[in-house]
């Protein structure tokens, strides 16, 4: 990958078909959705992306479908953490051969970890693989909340480790890694109602389900916070943040594929045990998308 990672990434969604499989032509429209609106890059097999829903194959698949869609028009990030250091090796070997650009690394999360182990696992899947690797904090569903400390040493240690996405709603944490580690470590923060407080401070970027959705507002957001054009963007904010709101307020991947939808782009429902939004959910969303209005052109450098 020549170009660092910066700006609005989306966790893109998964599109599953009427039979409850990957919709290989919708998650086509998704990607150029993303892509056409401007953002920084991709990533294929997220939280919203139900990744814990998927078997290896479709994880496989689902890499494999994104880069060939995506054909560099910007990068891509795989996350190919795993339950197991053994599986991650197998999904990050086979997504470095798909022609991913960046790992994506959540670390195990069923059997919550010492650090030590969690340390060890990040190291030896560092170890089989070239590319770099962007390390995800998401202790609600992990167990296991990676510190400052954690961190940097890690990227001290291992090479390859250039990114961390934190999705633990710890502003202070996010913080602390914006200004402590950069430019070392380029920090993405994961938690979408952040998003202009991130890139006020400095973030690397801001890594977003939301971006399904409002890919347009977002990237510029970015735009105006990289110009210095404060005003801009907290007109932007003001407007956008009750939609992205309205998505966090209720169970996020059924947020997103329903906001997909009324937006106008039908990718199905989450696969089950999830439940799509119900009715008054789905009517609280519709309001403050139709109350978010268009924004403004701006240069795509």
């Amino acid at each position: 990958m020549a170009t660092p990672l910066g700006g609005v990434l989306t966790a893109l969604a998964t599109p599953f078909d009427s039979s409850g499989e990957i919709d290989a032509g919708l998650l086509a429209r998704v990607v150029d959705r993303s892509v056409s609106a401007g953002v920084g890059g991709v990533v294929a097999g997220g939280s919203t992306g139900e990744f814990a829903a998927l078997d290896h194959d479709e994880r496989l698949r689902l890499v494999e479908l994104v880069t060939e869609q995506t054909a560099g028009r910007v990068p891509v990030v795989a996350q190919t953490g795993a339950t197991s250091t053994r599986e991650a090796i197998k999904l990050s070997r086979a997504a470095e051969r798909a022609g991913a650009d960046v790992l994506m690394l959540v670390t195990p999360y069923y059997e919550p970890l010492s650090v030590a182990e969690t340390v060890a696992y990040l190291k030896d899947v560092c170890a089989a693989v070239d590319l770099p690797v962007m390390l995800y904090n998401i202790p609600a569903a992990t167990g296991v909340a990676l510190d400052l400390e954690t961190v940097a040493a890690l990227a001290e240690e291992v090479d390859t480790i250039r990114y961390v996405k934190d999705s633990s709603a710890n502003w202070e944490f996010g913080l602390q890694l914006i200004h402590h580690l950069g430019p070392r470590v380029g920090t993405f923060i994961g938690w979408d109602a952040y998003a202009y407080s991130a890139l006020a401070e400095g973030a690397t970027g801001v890594l977003a389900g939301t971006a399904n959705v409002v890919p347009e507002h977002l990237v510029a957001l970015h735009r105006a916070v990289r110009d210095g054009d404060h005003d801009r963007a907290r007109r932007i904010w003001g407007d956008l943040y009750p939609a992205i709101d309205a998505m966090l307020s209720q169970p996020f991947v059924a947020a997103v594929k329903d906001g997909l939808r009324l937006t106008g782009l039908d990718v199905g429902l989450p696969r089950p045990p999830v439940a799509p939004l119900d009715g008054g959910a789905s009517a609280v969303l519709q309001r403050a998308l139709e109350q978010l209005p268009p924004v403004a052109p701006t240069a795509a450098t």
